[in-house]
């Protein structure tokens, strides 16, 4: 459906530029949105190869499962469902850890082992589980210590400053993390509690 959109979209532009005689200054932007995306690209790759060997580095000197053990507990809290040594615990500590880091290449895979692990738990149900709104909500609004994809592209454009923005990245992503969760507790018990009125 999404890619049906685009093609009408660019379908739509096109003949729209073709009537107003605008058609050359599509091309110029097509050409210079193409040789932009491509910069993008490479600047992007320098920063996640060097983040992705620190994360290795992290991994193989043991900070990793340190960190997931420091977080532990609080996902426990998060997600009561889920057994304590089910893979799905792991993927998502995974998943968290390379999100705070600005990895979000790194994440999406252990984001989709976490979902297809929950859904398992589910009994493979079409319909989402607690945990799997929950990791969602998480998910969508993680909290972000090194925003690494954002400093790549103002290092591209050439920020004066490509990381004053970490201060800031890290108290909105913080909020928004509380945010997800409390909204998501909100209706959660709101569920359950119509639940008991039902009954």
């Amino acid at each position: 459906m999404v890619n049906l959109i685009w093609v009408l979209m660019t379908i739509i532009g096109i003949v729209f530029a073709l009537i107003n005689g605008t058609i050359n200054e599509v091309n110029e932007a097509i050409f210079k949105g193409a040789t932009e995306a491509v910069t993008i690209c490479i600047g992007l790759i320098s920063v996640l190869v060097f983040w992705l060997g620190l994360m290795r580095i992290a991994q193989e000197a043991g900070l990793l499962e340190k960190l997931s053990k420091l977080f532990h507990p609080i996902v426990r809290r998060l997600f009561p469902e889920v057994p304590v040594n089910h893979p799905a615990m792991g993927y998502m500590l995974s998943n968290m850890i390379a999100n705070m880091f600005g990895l979000g290449n790194a994440a999406t895979p252990m984001g989709i082992k976490a979902m297809e692990q929950l859904k398992e738990l589910n009994g493979g149900k079409i319909s989402a589980s607690r945990s799997m709104i929950t990791f969602l909500a998480i998910n969508t609004a993680s909290i972000t210590l090194v925003p690494t994809t954002v400093i790549a592209i103002r290092m591209t454009y050439h920020s004066d400053n490509p990381t004053e923005i970490v201060g800031a990245t890290l108290i909105t992503t913080i909020l928004s993390a509380i945010a997800a969760i409390m909204i998501d507790r909100y209706f959660y018990y709101r569920r359950v509690k119509r639940g008991e009125s039902d009954k």
